[in-house]
């Protein structure tokens, strides 16, 4: 593909990674309203997050694998067909169980887009040339993260608009996304017979989401130390172990075990678990952190996320540039990781008194260290994998930013609620714990609602915890250096995917895996002998 047909293609694969981003920040700040007016529980209003999550990271690696095997732009059409669907049922549903499904089905599309438009990236476009394309991705995946939250409180704030819009807005994007790739992707056709690990598949899915239910509910609706802890831990290992003894003897495994024996791509990986717990562990509680300790509307809160923005868009770009014109990628993943944890070692000494300007600074140094480091993790993976193995190594990365995520998210949150109740049962005594809602079950405070005194005292209690959270944080985006140092840089391949499987062909299997890669895409002429260099 040429530059302009490969940007042409871009725009529609970035429309539908921005949807699939949105999806889960649009509705961070509506979904109070939203549960009030369907009249849910507290319970409903963490199930309404955690649906999507759980749906979302459970299916990367079957959305990857499956990349593998069948019609990339077919897969990447009806994951955001699914999309649409679940953004419309819950758009207009009526009750909190119709949500909750409809979040679901959000979430399964969200992850075959989150998986496959780096899969058909890395498929038509050359690592050496990836690099600038890959920071535009990136500055989409901040903006989707960081922004959803301020368009959620604009359109929840804007009477005529609603909390339903939150769901809506995605779905214009999505069938635009469908007929730009229609018209623009041609993906050529390689076609074999393959096998379905349904039981792997199975396993997988069953032991994800057991381990991602007790991460979400463990601290809120039951202890950390409990019976139902043990539950689903002890359910979650026995099926993920069952899941490597099938992965390891079936011809077509979701997850190829063998690309773990790859050096790259076991430190990329591990860099990019601990890059989810670092960044959306911390970045998740900031909007709260703006609206209870700082005491700003949903709408500034979202505005007051820009300098975050700003540094991961100017740093993913220019990064992504520099790397094509020079071929030399650690040198940003290293720099990366270190302006990453001293991001995050600022952020820790915020407070309830910190100004807007010393914050946007904190803010953009994390925003910049995030740019560098994060997609081009997910660059060096895919230039040390075979071509036949790019949608599983792509989505595997995937899976674990994401399982990150979910971690750091649930277990800072955890530390958010005891160091809130601590602190104000320190200012107020015995009743602090009582009206902070002592292991986070009640509903967050509205400050324009308390007296000044009690305010001050939130406000103080938020400030202190939120600073904490940046601190527990920041040991995790250190790790994460430690990982990216022991990564070996190899030169960037001048051959896209598409290519280098061709020639993988022709050189016979190897591995048992090179001949993978299957796309059945009918309006798309054969492969054509492939250039090499």
């Amino acid at each position: 593909m040429s530059n302009r047909q490969i940007l042409q293609a871009m725009s529609g694969l970035m429309a539908g990674m921005f949807v699939a981003i949105l999806a889960g920040t649009v509705v961070a700040n509506a979904l109070p309203r939203i549960i009030t007016d369907l009249r849910g529980s507290q319970s409903s209003y963490t199930w309404v997050v955690t649906s999507e999550l759980l749906a979302m990271t459970a299916t990367v690696p079957l959305w990857g694998k499956l990349s593998d095997l069948y019609n990339k732009k077919l897969l990447l059409q009806f994951s955001l067909a699914m999309f649409v669907v679940g953004s419309l049922l819950a758009g207009f549903s009526q009750g909190v169980g119709l949500l909750i499904f409809s979040r679901v089905v959000q979430g399964i599309g969200a992850g075959g887009l989150t998986a496959l438009a780096q899969v058909v990236m890395a498929a038509v476009i050359p690592p050496r040339r990836l690099g600038r394309y890959a920071g535009i991705f990136g500055a989409v995946f901040a903006i989707g993260t960081v922004a959803g939250p301020l368009v959620g409180g604009v359109l929840v704030d804007t009477s005529w608009l609603g909390w339903r819009w939150c769901f809506f807005i995605g779905v214009p994007f999505a069938l635009a996304a469908i007929l730009i790739l229609q018209r623009t992707l041609r993906l050529p056709t390689v076609r074999r017979e393959v096998k379905i690990d349904y039981l792997g598949a199975f396993l997988i899915v069953a032991g994800v989401c057991a381990l991602l239910i007790w991460t979400s509910l463990a601290g809120n609706e039951f202890d950390w130390a409990s019976w139902q802890t043990a539950a689903l831990t002890g359910t979650g290992v026995v099926l993920l172990v069952a899941a490597v003894l099938v992965e390891g003897r079936v011809p077509e495994p979701i997850i190829p075990l063998g690309i773990f024996r790859n050096r790259t791509v076991s430190l990329t990986t591990t860099a990019s678990l601990l890059v989810g717990v670092a960044m959306f562990g911390g970045t998740v509680f900031l909007s709260q952190y703006f609206q209870i300790s700082l005491g700003k509307s949903p709408t500034i809160a979202g505005l007051m996320s820009l300098p975050m923005i700003l540094g991961l868009l100017v740093s993913s770009t220019v990064a992504g540039q520099i790397i094509s014109a020079t071929g030399k990628w650690k040198i940003h993943l290293i720099a990366g990781a270190v302006i990453m944890t001293g991001g995050l070692a600022l952020l820790a000494t915020i407070d309830a008194d910190t100004g807007f300007g010393l914050l946007s600074v904190y803010m953009a140094v994390l925003g910049i260290g995030v740019g560098m480091l994060m997609q081009n993790l997910v660059l060096a993976a895919q230039n040390d994998v075979p071509a036949a193995e790019l949608g599983a190594a792509t989505s595997v990365l995937s899976f674990f930013r994401s399982m990150g995520g979910t971690i750091g998210t649930s277990v800072l949150g955890a530390i958010l609620a005891n160091r809130v109740t601590a602190e104000m049962t320190k200012s107020l005594g015995g009743a602090g714990a009582a009206a902070s809602g002592g292991s986070g079950e009640s509903a967050v405070p509205d400050i324009s609602t308390l007296p000044a005194p009690m305010r001050e005292i939130v406000q103080h209690a938020y400030g202190v915890a939120t600073a904490e959270l940046f601190l527990v944080a920041a040991p995790f985006a250190a790790l994460a250096l430690i990982a990216v140092l022991f990564i070996k840089e190899k030169p960037l391949k001048t051959t896209s995917g598409l290519e280098r499987l061709a020639e993988e062909s022709k050189q016979g299997p190897s591995g048992g895996s090179t001949d993978a890669g299957a796309d059945t895409d009918a309006d798309a002429p054969a492969v054509p002998p492939a250039p090499v260099g």
